[in-house]
């Protein structure tokens, strides 16, 4: 009964909306430029991104990993491990996500091309420690996600003195089992961190002069962190790119469609409205 209520919410939860407006990226170009090692940012449609959208005060909701098609990943030892949770064409160009429900698993990158995307690429990393990225990312492939982790996270936003103790974060304490289980942006900050790559590392002065970072708790990492990182460089490929125009006003701001009433509050019909006000 409590499994079939659980995953009742679940589905109801990761079930996603209907877009009601053309995604404001260039996905062919997105699966063109993008490079193993890439963390990709997702702003998601399903309650539940709307949920850490809310929570962490940010627009993209999910993290995944890009690892490249098989023939990419340079240890046989991991393809071997990849074919035993990925049965699709091998040529597909794969991620590794932590999502509830479903819990760490490999995908195809194409079964996100229809949602707005942002690569955050690590600066200067090395082949080899993108391989090790990789490596640590496959090695979790498997766990389950850690539900609890949200409301963590969301808990651990308030002041410790508004809740009652037993409604405060844990964060920080153990509990048993609880290396099994991650969330989407905990995996990728733990395996940026198993070659020490910062994200968002705390950057201490000491009384000699010398500069300390310290590493984040990977469990306190959220989609946003990559990109706020100077550590990830960001990349965007945009729907319509304002460098194939001669000039700006070339865009076709004024097109045929018809706003409904809401987007009427937010948008404008005609670049002649702008000039006006």
């Amino acid at each position: 009964m409590f499994a079939a209520v659980t995953n009742a919410l679940i589905n109801w939860l990761t079930r996603k909306i209907i877009p009601q407006h053309h995604m404001l990226c260039d996905f062919e170009r997105i699966r063109h430029e993008i490079k193993p090692c890439d963390v990709v940012l997702i702003e998601g449609r399903s309650r539940v991104s709307e949920v850490i959208k809310l929570i962490t005060q940010s627009p993209w909701s999910h993290a995944v990993l890009y690892i490249g098609r098989l023939h990419d990943i340079e240890d046989t030892g991991l393809r071997d491990t990849i074919k035993q949770y990925y049965f699709g064409p091998l040529d597909q160009q794969l991620i590794i996500e932590s999502e509830l429900g479903t819990g760490t698993v490999v995908r195809p990158l194409s079964d996100y091309g229809d949602e707005h995307l942002r690569i955050c690429r690590p600066r200067g990393i090395a082949y080899a420690d993108c391989q090790a990225v990789i490596a640590y990312s496959i090695g979790r492939v498997g766990t389950a996600y850690d539900v609890r982790q949200i409301f963590d996270l969301a808990r651990f936003l308030f002041p410790w003195f508004i809740l009652p103790r037993r409604w405060r974060s844990s964060l920080f304490t153990s509990h048993p089992g609880e290396t099994t289980r991650t969330v989407c942006s905990t995996m990728i900050a733990e395996a940026f961190g198993s070659i020490q790559f910062p994200i968002l590392p705390l950057v201490k002065r000491e009384q000699d002069g010398q500069v300390r970072l310290f590493m984040r708790n990977p469990r306190l990492c959220t989609p946003s962190d990559f990109d706020y990182s100077p550590y990830f460089e960001i990349i965007k490929y945009p729907f319509m790119d304002v460098h194939s125009y001669a000039e700006h006003r070339l865009l076709p701001w004024s097109g045929s469609g018809q706003l409904t009433e809401e987007e009427r509050e937010l948008y404008v019909t005609a670049a002649a409205d702008v000039i006006k006000k």
